[in-house]
């Protein structure tokens, strides 16, 4: 199928072959039948993309920021690596879409196939949207007419929270097409409307819609224009819909408000405010979030959880049925507003006419009228077809930014033939394929496990799938890499190692890759002579992951501890090289926050040694994120950040300093070896379900204020020492 995409380091816009999205559960399959491009957001898009890397910066001032931290913990090569591949990737264009259900996911009630629906989709031939940001079009409106109610229902949620009433007078700044659809929304209200605007056509519109206008364009004052308005009293609130970083135009509304206006702001405009009108009049300043309660809200969005009418009567898929109903019935009306059709092929200069046509406002995109292509894969290198007799043949299942960055370049480093990537949607394995020149994109991982050349399977999925995917790939007979966590459950666990006892002919790794570290590997190398048991302190500076992130979340995450923690109660295993006994755990005790991504957990070994491991997320981003400090019989060594080794009283062991590395290509070149050449696992499948049990038992100890044995007490050194590195 077709979808545009815009490349944000150039700002081309292209219509691209994508594997066409499956259904999920909670969504709806819509063939699109038109879409508006969003004049204002996809305007930003296209110019910051077409801006040189200094326009970009000042665009963006919070990102420079975030990048000069990062510079400074981690160094300038492996942060430009990441900013140039960021910038690199395309950006699935459009929010405005009209189509017809070709399926209805799992749990989905209120629509069926063959329903005209909209939705937040793409600009693409197939979109797969969560139903909750869908809604019906009534028989008597357009497709055309309906790609405008998503832009209808950013309008209606900021007049909402503007809380008209009858007879009052609003000013409403920006006469796009959101400005536009906000005065007929106002003046159904029973409210006067002033529109300003640069663009005298666009207020010449407005008037059409019943409402005053002044084309500040021409030299007028609309500050003077809305006390005149509002017959001196001033106006009893603004809608700023503009799209513009000057402050001005909501300097300007504080002005034009009356004691105790309201001002709402929908566009993305600058909101560096003065404080004395605000204070003087007692003014509310409010900004408005996209189309109503729900958006971005990930309960309502991707698991298909509606708010409660009763006490939230308004949600996004009530307010785009409000914007049908009104289209249905002539309260609103955006025939006049379309300036421009093209068709989805035509896509680079329908964006022209976004950026350079003043003239330009509402464009409609129009897609075939025959069914589009439901092909879930598509070939983006005939050359890159790999050959199973000389190498391994690597699936990938994941294409998420670690993948892209880290993962992909890795394997590809090693010579193995990348056949196929797989994603959900399709965009990023296809980006990703194209990038990295594997053969094929997909968007449906059952591609690669019923591909009998491919035999190693990579899986990069979010956290609850990890399970699911790695029984069904070692069933179906494949080497399997996963990233870490192994699991997230013990009911998990206890599946894979069922399934690994009757399927034992394959590779089984886990992405444990600081064990495979060079600091590590130093590190692991001076302890192999030691007669003495060890200590040794991980210090993990985390960072914060906001309360809603799906790390957090139990189902879909399994929380940071079992996500992330892992990954150094795996380090610590591998340098100790004895069995876990038991562990005890601690974390913050604090009402109204996450407390379980800040513990510290205690671990004791077989042979006396002990680790301990704080893992905080309330450290700042310009500390280091990680040190390793190793004491053994009146010696130390220390790692920082895995960019130098420091020894202290440690014979053979000289200071080093280097690029960091945290070992992940390492691990992937000795995962691709071990495919090749057959052996045991690099890590014991039993070290893998130590790692994963302890990590679960660290939540329990911290959560239970309790120690938690993990084995027997008497000494097993493990095999990792022989295994891990080569």
């Amino acid at each position: 199928m077709k979808q545009i995409l815009q490349h944000l380091n150039t700002g081309e816009v292209e219509v691209a072959d994508i594997p066409c999205p499956l259904v999920r559960p909670g969504h709806l399959l819509i063939q699109t039948r038109a879409s508006l491009i969003s004049a204002g957001t996809e305007r930003m898009l296209v110019e910051f993309g077409k801006g040189s890397l200094i326009a970009k910066a000042r665009a963006q001032p919070e990102k420079v920021r975030q990048v000069l931290d990062k510079i400074r913990t981690d160094g300038l090569l492996p942060t430009l690596e990441v900013v140039f591949s960021r910038l690199a990737e395309p950006l699935p264009l459009g929010y405005c879409n009209a189509g017809v259900v070709l399926e209805v996911g799992e749990g989905v009630t209120g629509f069926a196939k063959g329903d005209r629906v909209v939705s937040n989709g793409s600009h693409a031939e197939i979109v797969c949207v969560p139903a909750n940001l869908s809604a019906k079009i009534p028989d008597n409106v357009d497709d055309e007419s309906a790609a405008f109610t998503v832009l209808a229902a950013i309008a209606l949620h900021g007049v909402r929270l503007l809380q008209p009433t009858y007879g009052e007078c609003f000013v409403v700044t920006g006469l796009g097409l959101v400005g536009l659809l906000a005065v007929q929304f106002l003046r159904r209200q029973g409210c006067r409307v002033l529109g300003v605007d640069f663009n005298p056509q666009r207020c010449e519109l407005a008037r059409e819609f019943g409402c005053d206008a002044v084309a500040i364009g021409d030299g007028a004052d609309p500050v003077a224009a809305a006390e005149s308005f509002s017959r001196g009293r001033g106006v009893d609130g603004v809608l700023l819909t503009a799209a513009t970083k000057s402050s001005e135009p909501a300097r300007q509304a504080a002005n034009m408000c009356r004691k105790r206006g309201r001002i709402v702001s929908t566009g993305a405009v600058g909101l560096d405010l003065e404080r004395g009108p605000l204070y003087q009049k007692e003014l509310s300043v409010q900004v408005s979030c996209a189309y109503g309660p729900g958006r971005y809200d990930p309960d309502y969005e991707e698991r298909n959880r509606d708010y409660p009418l009763p006490y939230v009567r308004w949600t996004v898929a009530r307010n785009l049925e409000a914007v049908l109903d009104g289209m249905a019935v002539g309260d609103i009306s955006v025939a006049s507003m379309i300036s421009h059709r093209f068709p989805q092929t035509n896509a680079a200069q329908a964006y022209e006419h976004v950026v350079n046509d003043s003239g330009s406002l509402g464009i409609v995109l129009s897609y075939p009228d025959a069914p589009a292509p439901r092909e879930a894969f598509v070939q983006v290198s005939a050359d890159a077809a790999p050959s199973r007799a000389t190498t391994p043949v690597v699936g990938v299942i994941g294409a998420g930014n670690f993948a892209k960055l880290v993962l992909l370049p890795a394997i590809k480093a090693t010579g193995a033939g990348l056949k196929c990537i797989a994603s959900a949607g399709g965009v990023t394995a296809q980006t990703a394929a194209r990038k990295i020149g594997a053969a094929s994109a997909t968007s449906d991982y059952r591609t690669i496990l019923d591909d009998d050349e491919i035999n190693t399977v990579i899986i990069a999925t979010r956290h609850d799938s990890h399970a699911r995917l790695v029984c069904e790939a070692l069933r179906a007979g494949k080497h399997v890499f996963v990233e870490k966590p192994l699991c997230i459950t013990q009911s998990e666990l206890a599946e894979i190692k069922q399934v690994r006892e009757t399927h034992n002919i394959t590779q089984l790794m886990v992405g444990f890759n600081r064990r495979f570290a060079p600091h590590a590997r130093t590190v692991h190398r001076a302890l192999s002579g030691r007669s003495k048991p060890v200590a040794i302190t991980m210090l993990v500076n985390a960072g914060h992951a906001p309360s809603d992130s799906w790390l957090h979340d139990p189902l879909r995450g399994g929380g940071r501890i079992i996500g992330e923690g892992c990954h150094w109660i795996d380090l610590a295993l591998y340098l100790v090289g004895h069995r876990i006994i038991d562990l005890q755990a601690t974390m913050f005790d604090s009402v109204g926050e996450i407390c379980d991504d800040k513990m510290s957990i205690g671990l004791t070994f077989a042979d006396g040694s002990i680790a301990t491991l704080h893992y905080w997320a309330n450290g700042p981003k310009s500390f280091p994120k990680e040190r390793i400090e190793v004491f053994c019989e009146q010696r130390a060594l220390v790692i920082d950040n895995w960019r130098r080794i420091v020894a202290y009283n440690w014979p053979g062991v000289p200071k080093s300093k280097s690029r960091q590395d945290k070992g992940h290509r390492a691990e992937i070149a000795q995962f691709m070896q071990r495919v090749t050449d057959g052996g045991p696992p690099l890590i014991p499948v039993d070290d893998l379900v130590m790692v994963t049990s302890a990590s679960m038992a660290a939540v329990q100890s911290a959560t239970q204020r309790m120690i938690v044995p993990l084995g027997t007490e008497n000494e097993q050194t493990l095999t990792t020492t022989a295994t891990a590195v080569s």
